[in-house]
């Protein structure tokens, strides 16, 4: 069975909003701001890489998509990105257009379910802020990857918004990577 993992750019007050700037958020951009070292460029592609799948909400998805196709790069990140199969959760998304492409909906946790296990490895979550809110809400994200910027925005859609419960989690692995920290976390096991 795969896992789900939720990689996300996130700032110290937890957003996760516009990181490079694209949307219309007046405080998107701050990615940008920081350095993240030849390790954290390392990261990304490792994550990427060893990935089996990729798993998008429709938004990133067309973000993705209207980028990706058209990249080349000497590392290869480009061509795994164009190449793995990737699934857009989404009741509005009739016509994929980029290769290896499907949508995923109607009963969306049943479909999920199935694709754990037909998925032969990890399942890449990354943006998708209202997905990652279904999938933290329904308890299927098995682990995080956060790329913690040193910055506090004071506003914007974060990646934990409040739901009024306690979720613990395990850290698993932290370090640095230029002016970022990179933070691997698991459900706490009680």
């Amino acid at each position: 069975m795969s896992r789900i993992v939720v990689s996300e750019f996130v700032t110290l007050d937890g957003v996760m909003e516009d990181p490079g700037g694209a949307e219309p958020f007046d405080r998107g951009g701050w990615a940008f701001q920081f350095d993240r070292g030849t390790e954290g460029d390392k990261f990304k592609l490792d994550e990427l890489v060893n990935a089996s799948a990729l798993l998008l909400g429709r938004k990133t998805y067309e973000g993705f998509a209207a980028a990706w196709p058209e990249r080349t790069d000497d590392a290869g990140f480009a061509d795994k990105m164009n190449s793995m199969p990737k699934y857009v959760v989404s009741s509005t998304l009739r016509r994929p257009t980029w290769s290896n492409t499907t949508v995923l909906s109607g009963d969306v946790a049943g479909s999920l379910a199935r694709l754990k296990e037909d998925v032969d490895g990890d399942i890449l979550v990354a943006g998708s802020r209202q997905l990652v809110g279904a999938l933290v809400a329904n308890d299927l994200v098995d682990e995080y990857r956060l790329m913690v910027f040193p910055v506090v925005l004071g506003a914007g859609k974060k990646l934990f918004p409040d739901t009024g419960g306690a979720s613990a989690l395990a850290v698993v692995e932290s370090r640095q990577a230029g002016e970022v920290v990179l933070l691997t976390l698991h459900r706490k096991e009680s």
